[in-house]
């Protein structure tokens, strides 16, 4: 039998996030962990090593990644290492290299922390395979955090204990886990001391965090945010995604009393009928949830609502469809995003008759798309005229045109400024997806 080829450990690599926010984070934790081993980040067309971190949310995304795999390893210049990180790589583990035997290593979400030890192996020849989900927190073996920009992600709770019957989460990222109180302030210094002046807390149900604080009191999401706001320099604060049955009543206060507590939630709902709902294994209903977005905006009445929404769950009828359709237009979104029902092999909805025939699921799609876009720019158009502050993230695309967020996270086009910066803007004008301000004065960084 012939031996396996061996190659050089690499030397650069490129790091390419699919899906959620969380999968921006865990991309970020690997290209420092790589950093610490020496290796130096580079172009997708050059690096030695290409990692993909895969979504397994839609069929699509999946499907792309080894569309991906095939266009690197065609790559002008020689095929680099390519690893497969994340959910697909947590579902599918050997199966990946099996269908695509470019790939020369996979890691699941929950062992990204064994990535050199892995990178290693793949070097020697072997197809190297974790994903083992040990009760080992990762985030102990991974190196303090190296880059912040003026936005940061900081995950602070994993996995999801609530099984909605079309979600393939609990599967891939395990049990809801909540990090230890003081790794998350530790973290939030750290990325506050890099330049942080905002901070995003992730969690597949955020709201569900708990833990105990430095005096030994159990603590919920909102005593992590009220603690966080304490911190010197750390102007904003945002949570997602969140879980109607995790909204508890100290969440909603700090919404009113919190002053970095972004005036934004995004808290999905899915559908707008009852029986759907249960079907999903929402386990809240349809009254239930506009009570607490009532609640919500009682104590902070210009706060943005952003949510999610399948369309097409097997059953959903016509006026179930509609049903969704009403919820909508009660509620009113500044943002939110909407999907067809996509089967994921190994949830009980993949199994579930009556699936929605595809052109049923696409004009429905596009019916719901509609009428949110319509209110994103209503809500949009609403700001014209109103002082906010904005918080400058990168170059626009003309010259000397900056992009910044507002605190209902609209992206704003400003003239001048740097990254980093806080500046005092008006909203002179509206469009479907974005803002333009007038700076009014700027607050350095």
């Amino acid at each position: 039998m012939a031996r396996p080829m061996s190659r050089p450990v690499p030397k650069s690599f490129h790091v390419k996030s699919f899906g959620c926010q969380m999968n921006v984070y865990d991309g970020t934790r690997m290209a420092e962990l790589m950093q610490e081993q020496g290796m130096v980040e580079a172009g997708a067309d050059d690096a030695e090593l290409v990692v993909l971190n895969t979504c397994h949310i839609r069929e699509k995304a999946a499907e792309k990644v080894y569309s991906d795999i095939g266009r690197i390893a065609r790559r002008d210049g020689g095929k680099p290492m390519i690893a497969v990180a994340g959910c697909v790589a947590q579902a599918e583990g050997g199966e990946i290299p099996r269908r695509a035997k470019a790939v020369d290593l996979v890691v699941g979400p929950q062992a990204y922390h064994n990535l050199p030890a892995l990178i290693a192996e793949a070097a020697s020849g072997t197809k190297a395979i974790d994903t083992d989900m040990p009760a080992a927190s990762k985030f102990d073996a991974l190196p303090s955090r190296r880059n912040a920009g003026p936005s940061a992600f900081l995950t602070v709770q994993e996995g999801c204990n609530k099984f909605c019957t079309y979600c393939v989460v609990p599967y891939t990222r395990g049990a809801e886990v909540s990090r230890p109180w003081s790794a998350v302030v530790v973290e939030a210094r750290a990325l506050v001391e890099r330049g942080a002046r905002e901070i995003t807390l992730l969690g597949q149900n955020v709201n569900a965090w708990t833990g105990e604080d430095e005096a030994g009191r159990t603590q919920g999401l909102d005593g992590l945010i009220r603690a966080l706001d304490r911190l010197p320099g750390l102007e904003r604060i945002r949570y997602t995604t969140s879980h109607p049955n995790d909204m508890t009543d100290a969440l909603i206060a700090a919404h009113g009393e919190v002053e970095s507590l972004m005036p934004f939630l995004h808290l999905p709902v899915q559908a707008g009928s009852d029986r759907v709902l249960k079907a999903m294994n929402r386990a809240h209903d349809v009254a239930s949830y506009l009570r607490l977005i009532e609640r919500v905006r009682a104590v902070r009445p210009d706060i943005a609502i952003s949510g999610d929404f399948i369309v097409g769950f097997p059953g959903e009828t016509d006026a179930e469809f509609e049903e969704t359709l009403a919820v909508v237009r009660a509620i009113g979104h500044a943002q939110a995003f909407s999907f067809k029902y996509s089967p994921r092999t190994g949830t009980p909805a993949a199994t579930m008759t009556e699936q929605v025939a595809e052109a049923v699921m696409h004009d429905r799609l596009q019916r719901l798309q509609a009428l949110l876009s319509e209110q994103q720019f209503a809500f949009n158009r609403a700001t014209v005229g109103r002082s906010c502050q904005v918080l400058i993230e990168r170059q626009g695309k003309s010259p000397g045109q900056m992009l910044g967020k507002s605190p209902w996270l609209q992206s704003v086009l400003i003239d001048g400024g740097r990254i980093g910066d806080l500046v005092d803007v008006e909203i002179v004008a509206a469009g479907p997806v974005s803002l333009n301000g007038r700076v009014t004065e700027r607050i350095a960084a």
